[in-house]
């Protein structure tokens, strides 16, 4: 018996595509990451974890640990603690290395919160928002979402992103991030109030890289999203109808497909090798990406200088959306 079709029916609503930012971010640095990561099933096997991975994870976990504790209870002895209590030691070479750098990130998560006020309640912490519009229905997970408030009584809702890594960053990075961007627009649409600031928090250097977003700017990030989620629902379509064609074999673990033939990619799917391949949890399965990098170390991206930082609190670094401010403090490696 043949496969039974539904029939569309007029006036019925289009079936919205369900994202992240981190699916719609995937599908540009690399479609058939994308698809590895997103559609293989089973999905290939991953390299080992990152040492880089687990060092920011345990740090976000600290924070938002501490601000889940009684006031009474946030204090900076409290937040190094619980980076102790809940670190990854997964992609470090040894013990040795992964007892440094978790000494290294307590004193992260320790100065930090010096700069931070214990009373001051966030709206919400590693809070899931969503919002939808007649093509795409996206849904994310801030860091921490702030409700500041000046003297007069006037507040805005302001989106916090926490920052681990040794990339330099600056103040375009919070300026064309579209996950920052969707998660503003989730945010306002879900408390139904203004969001239009958002911040990088780099600990490492104590720096808040600062963006003031206005409609027009929240609106062209929109129709990016729009944009890059059209292009992956249409490889979506083709895949599934490869899939259920038998054109595209099932990858198994490594990589291979069955009969140990390296998969069929689709070319909805092309790679887009480059030096980044280096770290692509699924550089062993793609040929293209192996033969354009090296393979990483799992941790090759941990900063080269554990040291402690500056109990001085957070540097702001303040840029206001579309006037033109930059930050000058420079970032070292």
């Amino acid at each position: 018996m043949g496969r039974v079709e539904q029939l569309g029916f007029e006036g019925m609503p289009k079936r919205l595509y369900a994202c992240t930012p981190t699916r719609l971010s995937t599908w540009l640095d690399c479609p058939r990451r994308y698809r590895m990561t997103y559609l293989d099933r089973p999905p290939p096997a991953k390299g080992p974890p990152w040492a880089h991975n687990s060092l920011g994870a345990s740090v976000h976990n600290a924070l938002a640990g501490w601000w889940r504790l009684p006031r009474a209870r946030r204090t900076v002895a409290a937040a190094g603690d619980l980076l102790d209590q809940g670190w990854i030691g997964e992609g470090f070479p040894d013990s040795v290395q992964s007892a440094r750098y978790r000494h290294w990130a307590r004193g992260l998560v320790e100065a930090y919160v010096t700069g931070l006020d214990p009373a001051t309640e966030p709206i919400g912490v590693e809070r899931t928002v969503a919002t939808r519009t007649d093509l795409i229905a996206v849904s994310g997970r801030i860091d921490r979402l702030d409700d500041r408030r000046g003297t007069d009584g006037s507040g805005e809702l302001v989106v916090v992103d926490y920052k681990t890594g040794r990339h330099v960053l600056t103040v375009d990075d919070a300026r064309t991030s579209l996950p920052l961007a969707l998660y503003a627009l989730a945010a306002e649409r879900v408390m139904r109030r203004p969001c239009r600031r958002v911040e990088l928090h780099h600990l490492p250097t104590g720096r808040v890289l600062a963006w003031e977003h206005t409609d027009e700017s929240l609106a062209r990030q929109l129709r990016r999203a729009e944009d890059i989620a059209a292009e992956c629902a249409a490889a979506d379509q083709q895949f599934r109808a490869e899939r259920d064609g038998g054109q595209a074999p099932a990858v198994t673990d490594g990589g291979q497909a069955d009969g140990g033939q390296a998969p069929a990619l689709t070319d909805a799917f092309p790679p887009r090798p480059g030096s980044w391949c280096g770290w692509c949890d699924y550089r062993a399965c793609c040929p293209e990406g192996s033969a354009a990098s090296e393979p990483r170390r799992p941790w090759d991206a941990l900063s080269t200088e554990a040291v402690a930082p500056s109990r001085d609190g957070v540097q702001a670094d303040v840029a206001l959306a579309e006037r033109g401010a930059v930050a000058r403090t420079p970032v070292p490696e």
